[in-house]
């Protein structure tokens, strides 16, 4: 036996453990950044509000414009990904955040305001094709659930972040002072970025075949053809209608049939938020095997579906207040376990040569369910169907569940079939 090749193999895992962290390392920060500012505008709404002379509504058309926009160029950039790579767009969408930020600040009325908002769409819009090209081709396979479960901690972590930096800056500076912070915080991550360049580099090789679910020809819209993909995407418009939900109705639903104080239902969505990442956690260990991310997926979502209609059906008063943010908790928790058995569905379905493509268009869905949920959610709240809304989020995750085994049938099938 060749000692020398046996000492190796221990040092040879190390390096390899140590390129993973720093990949992503990298590219979870990127994604901090990103939700990190898609909330720029939002916490600061009570100064724009008097700073402009607008309304709540014209308030939130600005964020309708941030993810509009983001939504097309999320569609557009896989492209433009899968052409040039990963780096360059990714450099590109933190600067244009960048500037957003700065435009924001400078802003002398709601119509600049638009502009940047504009421009802020455009930049958030990258992240998700370059994230998941340079996780699924730099990272180990082996580690490929404990990527996705720090990308979506990373996330959660940036919308945490921005309503905690900017509200004291606004208050003991200004708001326009607090958009400029939030500049320079973007500006500093792409200088980190730009600083480990290298590492971000992709080598030329393919990548490795028999992870798509059939054949693709050469052309850039052949991945269209994939039933795997619109599967995929229509799942990911059903879990953003879920996320949607959550986070802005169904605490409010819950405090209405349940009688819980105010105090206890602000706690609900941040409780669902930390317990969601801590299921990221274990997801991340239970997604190490590829084959069985859809059972994982039907099961924390069926826990979710069942935590749901327990607050739907429960008999008023029969639930003690301090239960409620318990339950959302538990919520949260299952949810989060099936984040990275989530990602790995599209993995699954995407073929050679084409991730920011298959990212791109599938996490447009992402977009579309958050435009679509509250036209139907906010009309229930409007007419007082508390019960409704918590049957419907029950209703809806388990419509997620049908998709991630849906996604699994199409894809077997494209594979019998090829």
């Amino acid at each position: 036996m060749n000692t020398s090749s046996t000492l190796n193999l221990p040092r040879q895992d190390a390096a390899s453990l140590r390129r993973d962290a720093r990949v992503i390392g990298l590219v979870g920060t990127a994604h901090l950044t990103s939700h990190f500012s898609q909330l720029l505008l939002a916490p600061l709404f009570p100064w724009l509000k008097d700073a402009f002379s607008v309304s709540y509504a014209e308030l939130g058309f600005l964020m309708t414009v941030f993810f509009v926009v983001s939504c097309a160029v999320q569609a557009l950039s896989g492209f433009v990904v899968d052409r040039f790579g990963p780096r360059p767009v990714l450099f590109g969408g933190l600067s244009l955040l960048g500037l957003a930020a700065f435009g924001y600040a400078a802003s002398s009325s709601y119509g600049m305001m638009a502009a940047f908002a504009v421009l802020g769409g455009m930049g958030n819009g990258v992240f998700h094709p370059v994230d998941y090209t340079l996780l699924n081709r730099k990272v180990s396979p082996p580690r490929l659930g404990h990527a996705y479960s720090v990308h979506g901690i990373t996330g959660s972590l940036g919308w945490a972040l921005a309503p905690a930096l900017l509200v004291p800056m606004a208050f003991a500076f200004s708001w326009r002072a607090a958009l400029v912070c939030a500049g320079l915080l973007v500006f500093a991550v792409l200088a980190v970025l730009l600083l480990h360049r290298d590492t971000l580099t992709l080598e030329k090789e393919a990548e490795a075949p028999g992870q798509a679910a059939g054949a693709v020809a050469d052309g850039s819209l052949a991945f269209l053809k994939i039933p795997a993909v619109w599967m995929c995407f229509a799942f990911f418009f059903w879990y953003a209608i879920v996320l949607s939900v959550v986070q802005a109705f169904a605490p409010e639903a819950a405090r209405q049939l349940h009688g819980v104080p105010l105090a206890l239902v602000a706690m609900c969505l941040t409780i669902y938020m930390v317990c969601s990442a801590g299921g990221m956690v274990l997801g991340g260990f239970l997604a190490a095997d590829a084959s069985r991310c859809e059972r994982i997926v039907g099961a924390g979502f069926g826990v979710a579906a069942a935590v749901a209609l327990l607050l739907a059906l429960a008999v008023p008063g029969s639930l003690a207040a301090w239960m409620v943010p318990v339950l959302f908790g538990v919520m949260g928790f299952a949810a989060g376990i099936a984040g990275p058995s989530r990602d790995l569905l599209v993995k699954q379905s995407t073929p050679p040569n084409s991730t920011g493509r298959v990212y791109g268009v599938v996490y447009a869905g992402l977009d579309i369910g958050q435009a679509v949920s509250p036209l139907v959610f906010g009309v229930l709240m409007d007419q007082g169907q508390f019960r409704g809304v918590l049957l419907g989020l029950a209703l809806m995750q388990g419509v997620l569940i049908a998709s991630a085994f849906n996604v699994r049938r199409v894809r077997r099938t494209a594979l019998v079939t090829a």
